[in-house]
């Protein structure tokens, strides 16, 4: 599938202007100008959209356009509340332009994208954009396709199951937006090319079987080598395959049931 067919959803082609804003690309390079993330680049010219992933209102609102943001996987819907006030949210799958959208509304039902707290959502309801924290705005399944499952509620918890299979408890005041996020078909694009990676800002990999030993720990030999080591490793010399890198005594912990798979 190329670039033009997934984008075929899309109905304006321009952001609007006030809710837009620069962000200065430091192409994985720190204050000091040290590259900390490789394989980044700038990449194409592309502005923020700002999204309101708390949507903190009563107040009714209709879909305006549908449109694409550069600075994530799923499409991005425009919004426009009854007092003219207009706003980017996460638009959910099968959303089109007139559809209304709801939050915090009583008696709103369970329609596609409208949001509400979890404790008013029945179990094996799938959901999207998810809270952590109560307020703090949406944290959990906000990538292209995805959802997380409500699986049980109990003592003012409420336990989901996590698009990795981990099932964790988060308090029933949290909100979410009932649906899953639009643009599943991302994940049949085929990017054709590496210009098109760059143009994401995508810097090329090298292998480090194919690096000296001295900027690789897989590097030297002679010809096309093995990498000489019983385990592999990244970098910087750590263990990359069935390591473990959360921290033991994260405080989250306790809320995890069960651990992804």
């Amino acid at each position: 599938m190329s670039g033009i067919e997934y984008r075929k959803f899309i109905t304006a082609k321009e952001p609007l202007r006030s809710l837009v804003k620069k962000i200065k690309s430091r192409s994985g390079r720190n204050s000091s100008g040290r590259i900390t993330v490789r394989h980044q680049s700038r990449g194409a010219r592309k502005q923020y959209r700002l999204v309101d992933f708390k949507q903190i209102t009563k107040r009714d609102a209709r879909v305006e356009a549908i449109e694409y943001d550069p600075y994530r996987t799923g499409f991005i819907a425009r919004v426009i509340y009854d007092t003219g006030e207009r706003a980017y949210v996460l638009a959910p799958q099968n959303l089109k332009v007139g559809d209304p959208i709801a939050a915090f509304k009583e008696g709103a039902g369970l329609k596609n994208g409208y949001r509400s707290q979890l404790k008013e959502i029945p179990a094996g309801t799938f959901v999207y954009n998810v809270e952590l924290n109560p307020g703090e705005g949406g944290k959990l399944a906000r990538s292209a396709g995805t959802a997380i499952k409500i699986v049980a509620r109990e003592g003012g918890y409420v336990s989901l199951q996590l698009p990795s299979g981990e099932i964790r408890k988060v308090l029933e005041t949290c909100s979410a937006s009932m649906g899953f996020v639009s643009n599943p078909e991302r994940k049949m694009v085929v990017w054709g090319k590496a210009g098109r990676m760059r143009h994401k800002g995508v810097r090329p990999t090298v292998r480090g079987t194919a690096m000296n030993p001295v900027d690789h720990p897989h590097g030297g030999g002679e010809g096309r080598q093995p990498r000489g080591l019983k385990r592999s490793k990244n970098f910087w010399g750590k263990g990359v395959r069935g390591v473990k890198t959360r921290r033991r005594k994260n405080r989250s912990n306790v809320f995890i049931l069960e651990r992804r798979k």
